[in-house]
């Protein structure tokens, strides 16, 4: 387990929550494990009904870490952290609840996209900044964004990359709902803990049966997203973005085709 995944377990509930603070929570591989290992140990334990997944400081989660990122291959040729981590959180038959706050960016928002129940706070930020990093979306985004809230919509999202807010997200029916930020972690507990509270079987076949169809066309389309994206964090494009990034400059992307 990695030490910035941790959990706990209360009343039905596993709290599994990023805890790389000082960093803004930005995922290493070590912690695609963590995130992996925890969803396992819930699966396999009888006495966990519903996972809960927040972030500690001051957001959710800032993406990738960028200096682990160009190491990390998430299709073609595929790293046993990153097909834990995505087969895990996609055969997961409990439900898993996310709680918002801060700020959510890349992968720290196409998470989103496959969890049960996403709750933010008023104040939360999104953004998919792939396209400006010279990448493609990642995780079935693809698929499931514009299945989600349509393909205009979805394309402004990844084409510009703009910032988008908690209020944003629930109109176009991203997230369930909004809590202020003070209270958002204890009431998204209550309504972990209250469906925990329901018939375990039932609330399984449910989610089996709501995600039947839905992960059959997402199956198609990862591995050519997954293999796009490998292609795209190689490209000159990426590593100018990168670069840039490191340099705290503005990419110059007027020399590419």
């Amino acid at each position: 387990m990695s030490e910035h995944i941790t959990t706990k377990s209360e009343n039905g509930v596993l709290h599994i929550i990023f805890n790389r603070s000082e960093k803004r929570n930005a995922l290493t591989r070590a912690m695609y494990a963590g995130i992996a290992d925890s969803i396992d140990k819930a699966e396999k334990d009888p006495n966990i009904r519903v996972m809960l997944i927040y972030g500690n400081g001051k957001c959710f989660c800032a993406g990738n870490d960028l200096k682990d990122f160009q190491d990390l291959d998430w299709g073609g040729n595929p790293t046993r952290t990153t097909v834990s981590w995505t087969e895990m959180i996609l055969s997961a038959k409990k439900p898993i609840i996310a709680a918002v706050h801060g700020y959510a960016i890349g992968v720290g928002v196409t998470m989103l996209l496959h969890f049960d129940l996403v709750y933010a706070s008023t104040s939360c930020k999104f953004q998919f900044p792939f396209v400006n990093l010279g990448l493609v979306p990642e995780f079935g985004s693809t698929f499931n964004l514009p299945a989600l809230i349509g393909y205009q919509r979805a394309a402004e999202l990844f084409f510009f990359g703009d910032w988008f807010t908690a209020e944003e997200a629930e109109k176009m029916g991203m997230i369930n709902r909004t809590f202020s930020e003070s209270e958002l972690i204890e009431k998204v507990i209550v309504l972990a803990e209250k469906l925990a509270e329901k018939p375990p079987g039932a609330l399984r076949k449910t989610k089996e049966l709501i995600k039947k169809h839905y992960l059959g066309n997402l199956s198609k389309l990862m591995p050519e997203e997954g293999a796009e994206f490998v292609r795209s964090q190689k490209s000159p494009e990426a590593q100018e973005a990168f670069k840039a990034f490191f340099e705290r400059r503005k990419p110059d992307f007027t020399k590419f085709e």
